[in-house]
């Protein structure tokens, strides 16, 4: 009589542990990841980990860079016909959907890409892009950063979601022009994205008037 095979752990692996953490920190935040918690999870014992990780900052580190390796970079492509305007705001937009389905993880983002590959793939594509398109090196380096200082703080949090949607909060006698923000919570979606888009519209208008300025001046005024 054959007897029925007992079902196997998957092996664990670094993808396996960044998987897992990665749902930790997208449930319950980045508080919630420890050693021990992640082997918990995984059903083994915490040194187990070890064999792929130091400790639980390069695991942080690993997560974060899973949710950097899904940003679209295609758009800085040296074949891809988007000039570099048009690369800049499609990249803002994956770059921002990217984040905003992994909140949690952004503080980690935020911090940059140190020695993580995909964040620097990221910066690498980026800051190349720019320089072919013209930018001289200085100013393509100011680009990477002011549009990760503008993507990672929107979705650091909402704007509109800071707002209580009690009336009896904005009393006219203290704050007379708040009078409609216990409607903006209801109304997150839209302020949001209206204020993201609207951002990254005067964002990108300012960058193209210095393009112009500069080539116009062969970007000696500037000492670029």
């Amino acid at each position: 009589m054959c007897r029925m095979a007992r079902p196997r752990k998957p092996l664990l692996s670094r993808d396996l542990i960044v998987d897992t953490a990665g749902a930790l920190v997208d449930a319950e935040g980045l508080d919630a990841v420890s050693t021990r918690r992640i082997a918990a999870e995984l059903g083994v014992s915490g040194p187990s980990l070890y064999n792929h990780f130091r400790n639980k900052d390069e695991i942080l580190d690993a997560v974060a860079d899973a949710v950097s390796a899904r940003i679209d970079l295609s758009m800085f492509d040296a074949d891809d016909p988007r000039d570099w305007r048009t690369a800049l705001h499609d990249w803002a937009l994956s770059y921002r959907a990217a984040l905003r389905a992994h909140p949690n993880a952004v503080p980690v983002l935020a911090r940059g890409p140190g020695r993580r590959p995909a964040g620097l793939r990221v910066a690498d594509a980026v800051f190349g892009a720019m320089v072919r398109a013209g930018w001289p090196p200085a100013q393509a380096t100011s680009i990477g950063a002011l549009m990760r200082y503008f993507v990672t703080g929107s979705a650091l949090g909402s704007f509109a979601r800071g707002f209580v949607d009690d009336a009896a909060a904005y009393d006219p006698a203290d704050y007379p022009h708040l009078g409609q923000a216990h409607l903006l919570a209801e109304r997150q979606e839209q302020v949001d994205e209206g204020a993201f888009a609207t951002g990254l519209t005067a964002l990108l208008d300012g960058l193209a008037l210095q393009y112009e300025a500069g080539v116009r001046g062969g970007w000696s005024a500037r000492g670029a």
